[in-house]
């Protein structure tokens, strides 16, 4: 007989490429979801078995099988085709965003199990008499014993030489045979050895009985989308765990997403706290190896409750029961590459399909989820009062149009300057007022804390050319570069192209340059110069590269050893610290006047968070924010802690023309590193949609983005208004028919955009 020519499988692959693949198998065809690594071009990639393939010109043979059951199952893998169709995305691009980084690497190998010496007790004693007669006077060897049967039998061998008991000490008990000292596996978890702090049992309020209810009895009746409306510290945190706790009491599991990986040590915190080791991190600031094994225990059900980011919705978790998205209106929830996908709306889908209940927490919702609760498809629930009776801050507004008066002597009360040294000089009025200075003073007399928060980072925010005016730019982007003052580099916040700052006008060559603009940098250098012996701590992009410095940061303020805390919108959402009883916002109109139609939400969402960080404790909380446009209905409804009435005033402004919630939107993206090229390919675009006259759909453009080359490519861009079939439909065609020429064209497709930049 002839040799066998094996079989034929077709293979999803992680390339922008709206299609499947052939390879051929030597071996039956693999269940569909099998990883298996197959050449690519001039690379080997790993893809996903979709099933039989396809006898086909240049078959190439599959490099190996990676697994023996899919690392996917059923419902995950179903999950998977939705996004994918939704969000017009090739399958296997939605996989590989689906499973850890090592396990789409096809050149990783399976990680090396960590091991760590245990010393575990080999013989145990029952009397004092026996203790006695073993150690005689070898006292530090009978304490050691003695630690290791308190902490059940076994520690790790680190554990007690930080402990203070030497490596002979641990040998004598070998020689003894009372101990033996092995390596064994262990699984990497980075919050294994973390201490948890005990936080006093709080009993649910008849507020959050009365929604702990109407969750429960969703649980019971095949799950459903429900939106807390909660205000800040009306203790929604503790709904989520009641909920999640009646979940893992019916042996389900749970999925909790929350939007800021700074936020992610104390929600961690909480749930570990009462839920122990059933509680697996997955966010991007772990390494391959702990995202990994973390991945692996919640596969095989010894984690039952993933708590991470964006990605942490495809979680493995089975039995699934329930999937809370706390602050469900944050943007970081939207994926902004390929797949573009948006992970609140993948948790709603994933909880429906499954009979799980999702709740999408936030004290600002998104006009979409309020707009679904108003119209019934979401249930709506909601806190209306912060718990223990305390009130939300008071909010006092600082025109800087204004030019203050001279600033008033120090009042009375605060802290005298010492009298062996300089009196030091008042802050800059446009960057802390007079108001705002005065309360920070009145805070650190009291040894309580404040919260500032500018939404830029750096020094200065651009070089300017004082003789003819010219502006400095990224040369691979259209933006302003900013002056990182303690780092003497001028950085682009997009592409991170860096250089020295410059001494003469790049158009002039002036020796007139000067700085403008506003950064958390040059703040922190006005709070240390202006409030002598106050510990600032500053919490941007620059200061929490390194893979725990958000939780560094954010120990010492719960510790009190931070009398302000400086940052961007990072430090907005979800903090609780008691003794936070000052919030200053330096500068409310810095994404208020972006050309998107979404900026006036996001200003509102952002001043109305950083100001619920004040008061959450027994102390009465206080508010400052400093605007150029006082007047402005985002300032006063943020003042008078007005979701509603913002909601409505928004939603009317977006009603004529229409924009969403209202409808639905798409934006395709041609960029090119030649700029003719980017606007023929636009206008041809808009030439292919018009001449198929499509239906309930509006082409509206082509236009240059705002922001028109960025990473040294041009950008434009054509959006889409419509229905939800009529945006799919047309995507669709355009991801299959349409073909863009010129140098390096390339077309992205991005259904339900959050920026429009």
């Amino acid at each position: 007989m002839p040799p066998s020519r094996g079989s034929l499988v077709e293979v999803a692959l992680p390339v922008p490429l709206p299609r499947a693949f052939n390879y051929r198998l030597a071996g039956p065809v693999p269940r569909p979801g099998t990883r298996v690594r197959v050449p690519f071009r001039n690379r080997t990639v790993v893809g996903w078995v979709l099933g039989p393939g396809s006898e086909v010109p240049g078959l190439r043979d599959v490099v190996s099988v990676l697994e023996q059951e899919p690392s996917i199952d059923t419902e995950l893998w179903n999950l998977a085709q939705w996004v994918a169709k939704y969000y017009v995305v090739p399958l296997g691009v939605v996989l590989r965003a689906m499973l850890p980084a090592r396990m789409t690497n096809p050149t990783a190998t399976e990680p090396a199990p960590a091991r760590r010496a245990m010393v575990r007790v080999a013989h145990s004693m029952g009397t004092l008499e026996e203790l006695d007669r073993i150690f005689g006077r070898a006292r530090r060897q009978r304490e050691a014993y003695e630690q290791l049967v308190g902490a059940g039998g076994s520690q790790a061998l680190a554990a007690l030489l930080e402990g203070g008991f030497s490596r002979g000490v641990i040998g004598g008990l070998e020689e003894k045979g009372l101990v033996r000292v092995r390596k064994e596996v262990v699984v990497r978890d980075p919050f294994r050895d973390e201490e948890v702090e005990e936080e006093p049992a709080h009993a649910p309020t008849p507020a959050q009985r009365k929604v702990l209810a109407r969750l429960g009895a969703g649980l019971g009746d095949g799950g459903g989308a429900f939106l807390l409306h909660g205000v800040t510290g009306s203790g929604k945190t503790l709904v989520y765990i009641e909920l999640i706790r009646r979940v893992v009491g019916g042996g389900g599991g749970a999925v909790v997403l929350v939007p800021e990986i700074a936020l992610t040590p104390q929600t961690v915190a909480r749930f570990r706290q009462a839920f122990g080791d059933l509680v697996a991190v997955l966010h991007s600031g772990l390494s391959d190896g702990e995202r990994q094994d973390a991945w692996r225990q919640l596969r095989s059900g010894e984690k039952r409750i993933a708590v991470g980011a964006r990605s942490a919705v495809f979680a493995p978790v089975s039995a699934l029961g329930a999937i809370v998205v706390d602050e469900e209106h944050d943007g970081s929830y939207k994926q902004s590459e390929a797949p573009r996908y948006s992970a609140r709306d993948v948790a709603v889908v994933r909880a429906r399909r499954t009979g799980a209940v999702c709740v999408l927490g936030s004290a600002t919702p998104s006009l979409e989820s309020w707009l679904n609760a108003r119209s019934g498809k979401y249930a709506l629930l909601e806190l209306p009062d912060r718990v223990g009776g305390g009130v939300l801050p008071g909010v006092r507004v600082v025109d800087l149009r204004v030019r203050p008066p001279e600033a008033p002597p120090a009042a009375s009360g605060l802290r005298p300057a010492p009298d062996d040294g300089p009196t030091p000089p008042p802050p800059p009025p446009r960057i802390l007022s007079p108001m705002l200075a005065d309360a920070v003073r009145r805070r650190l007399s009291r040894r309580e804390q404040t919260i500032l928060l500018l939404n830029r980072r750096g020094y200065a925010t651009f070089a300017l050319c004082e003789s003819c005016g010219a502006v400095g730019e990224c040369i691979d982007c259209s933006v302003s570069m900013t002056l990182h003052r303690a780092r003497r580099r001028m950085i682009c916040h997009h592409c991170g192209h860096a250089e020295d700052p410059p001494t003469r006008c790049p158009r002039c060559g002036s020796r007139e340059m000067t700085y403008g603009g506003l950064g958390t940098e040059q703040v922190e250098r006005v709070l240390l110069e202006s409030l002598p012996g106050a510990r600032v701590a500053r919490m941007d992009m620059d200061t929490t590269r390194g893979k725990w410095s958000h939780r560094n940061i954010l120990e010492r303020v719960r510790k009190g050893e931070v009398d302000i805390l400086l940052g961007t919108q990072m430090i907005a959402k979800g903090l609780d610290f008691p003794r936070v009883t000052l919030v200053g916002v330096i500068n409310a109109d810095t994404g208020l006047h972006l050309p998107d139609f979404r900026s006036c939400e996001r200003t509102f969402q952002l001043l109305s968070q950083v100001a619920g960080r004040a008061g959450r404790g027994s102390l009465p909380g206080e508010v400052v924010i400093q605007t150029y446009v006082p007047d402005h209905y985002v300032v006063r409804a943020a003042v008078a802690h007005d979701y509603r009435g913002f909601v409505e005033r928004e939603l009317g402004a977006r009603t004529d023309p229409p924009y969403p919630p209202h409808l639905r939107m798409a934006r395709i993206l041609l960029n090119s590193p030649v700029q003719a090229d980017a606007l023929a390919a636009a206008e041809s675009l808009d030439k292919w949609l018009r001449d198929r006259r499509l239906e309930g759909v509006e082409v509206l453009g082509p236009a240059p983005a705002p922001i028109e080359r960025l990473h040294g490519r041009y950008r434009w861009h054509v959006l889409l208004r419509g229905g939800v079939a009529g945006i799919g439909r047309t995507l669709r065609s355009v991801a299959a028919n349409f073909r863009a020429r010129g140098s390096d064209v390339r077309v992205s497709l991005d259904r339900d955009p959050l920026h429009l930049m």
